[in-house]
């Protein structure tokens, strides 16, 4: 009889995860006896830079990615990353070992005890099979829940003598998870929309999980509607350089309701419209503002404060909006106001961004974890293009750098350009490692401001005069990055940073650029 690792590894090759990322311990070996040649095995030298990993190439590739973690300590290191890949929807089957199951009354030396629970409540379903020959029936089990809408991940403890045990016949069933929209509310949707006399969109992520970046500009330009940007979107679903985009809303109940308040009608999209980052009070849209809700989690239409809401793929809704016939023409809105050319007298992280948007090609992807400048990015770095932008959906850190070593094994014929701030870099430095041993084109553009600046600008908010513990000017990124077999530059001034951006944007290998920033 074929072991419980064999058949194990011929379901994984039907499914398509034959990349492994993981950082064993003891308990894991025992899954790489007899690795196979078509495989491949992604190392990341902490377990949080694995999670990350595995969640860009997951999204990367539109496919559930593997991950091998050790028991509880590796668990526990990889959790930060595990609420991102949650807040993301990203499909992952996380797997982690468990000490033998005859030791395991007495409390074995790094042994998961409660192992199902830990990770929770940031994984969809989790398990330890009863016995080595259900571990099969359990990652198949673990694959469908993580890659049906909405996506996330999901998890399986397996014992480590689960592997060598004899297994029983084991054939993957085919499930399809599609979520159709429900076309008699659509056509109600269809109907306000057309009525409306100021309509809005807003877009999250969603749109780009769904694949809907065209539908979303033709029902715009339909309607002549301005589009906004949900809060803290993850992704990119409307090009930023089209006449009807608008801009990005402030997750803030009072800037929500300000900005919609013109509006009569709004249909979001993809995402929740009403994500808060700090307290807010009053009304949470304008009178008379009429809100529709479509997006593929049920969560979101669960606590949504406002609005009607169709669970359901946003790209196939989108296709039955776009069935109505004509509407009554609409005065298009104003375009939005650009921001201004910098000179490149003060070396601010506006003017790094806008240098890297003057001399990226549009279609090479952005991940991006630099909270501070998140909202100078959206001024001078535009994203112009489907599936060209990724980022954090949780506010946690350490997700960006190594996410962007994913994608770029997703996508190896794109260039892909992490970028992070400096504080945000040290949370997953040791991703340098794994770009380096891969010999993957990513461009690490680091905005060096020498603090977490985040903070200092809640600082102010809160009314701060100083702030202990946040700043580290001794940090020397090109060091790092020769440390871990990558070859840096530093900029501190106009002429020094476009040399250094040319410089990392045409190798075919990783690169990185320190750039100091006032």
């Amino acid at each position: 009889m074929p072991t419980v690792r064999e058949i194990t590894i011929r379901l994984l090759r039907e499914l398509g995860m034959t990349t492994i990322f993981g950082n064993p311990g003891s308990t894991e070996l025992p899954m790489f006896r007899d690795f196979p040649e078509d495989f491949r095995y992604v190392m990341g030298l902490q377990e949080s830079v694995v999670l990350g990993m595995a969640d860009g190439f997951a999204q990367g590739t539109g496919n559930a990615a593997i991950v091998n973690l050790h028991s509880s300590a590796g668990v526990g290191h990889a959790l930060g990353n595990l609420f991102t890949a949650y807040k993301n929807q990203t499909p992952l089957v996380v797997t982690a070992g468990q000490q033998a199951r005859s030791i395991l009354p007495y409390e074995p030396f790094l042994f998961a005890e409660r192992a199902v629970d830990f990770p929770q409540p940031f994984i969809k379903w989790a398990c330890e099979p009863a016995r080595a020959q259900d571990v099969p029936a359990a990652i198949a089990r673990a694959y469908a829940v993580a890659m049906e809408p909405p996506y996330g991940p999901t998890f399986v403890s397996i014992p480590i003598d689960d592997w060598d045990q004899p297994g029983e016949p084991f054939t993957r069933r085919r499930i399809h998870a599609a979520r159709a929209p429900d076309r008699a509310a659509v056509a109600e949707c269809t109907e306000a929309l057309g009525k409306a006399s100021r309509p809005a969109l807003v877009v999250g992520a969603g749109v780009a999980r769904d694949g809907a970046w065209d539908e979303v500009i033709a029902l715009a330009e339909k309607h002549q509607a301005p589009v906004w940007v949900a809060p803290m979107s993850a992704r990119c679903s409307f090009p930023e350089n089209h006449p009807l985009f608008a801009g990005f809303l402030t997750a803030g109940r009072e800037a929500i309701v300000a900005t919609l308040r013109p509006h009569d009608f709004v249909l979001a999209l993809g995402g929740p419209m009403n994500l808060y980052h700090v307290e807010g009070h009053g009304p949470h849209i304008a009178e008379g503002t009429e809100v529709w809700l479509i997006g593929d989690n049920h969560v979101h239409a669960a606590w949504a404060p406002v609005g009607t809401a169709i669970v359901a793929n946003t790209r196939q809704a989108l296709a039955l909006l776009l069935e109505s016939g004509p509407v009554a023409p609409r005065t298009p809105p104003a375009p939005r106001a650009l921001a201004p050319v910098l000179d490149g007298s003060a070396m601010t992280d506006r003017y790094v961004l806008q240098r890297l948007a003057a001399l990226r090609s549009p279609t090479s992807v952005i991940v991006e974890e630099a909270a501070s400048s998140r909202g100078p990015m959206h001024d001078y770095l535009p994203i112009v293009a489907k599936d060209t932008f990724y980022t954090c959906a949780s506010g946690g850190l350490g997700h960006g750098l190594p996410a962007a070593v994913g994608m770029a094994l997703a996508r190896p014929g794109d260039k892909v350009i992490a970028v992070l701030g400096d504080g945000a870099s040290m949370y997953a430095i040791q991703g340098l490692h794994a770009a380096a041993q891969l010999g993957l084109a990513v461009s690490f553009i680091v905005l060096k401001n020498r603090r977490y600046e985040a903070l200092h600008s809640f600082g102010r908010l809160f009314g701060l005069q100083t702030l202990v513990g946040t700043q580290f000017p001794e940090l020397d990124f090109c060091a790092l990055a020769a440390g871990h077999g990558i070859a840096g530059r530093s900029a501190a001034d106009a002429a020094s940073l476009d040399a250094a951006l040319a410089w990392s944007l045409a190798a075919d290998g990783p690169t990185l650029v320190e750039a100091v920033i006032d």
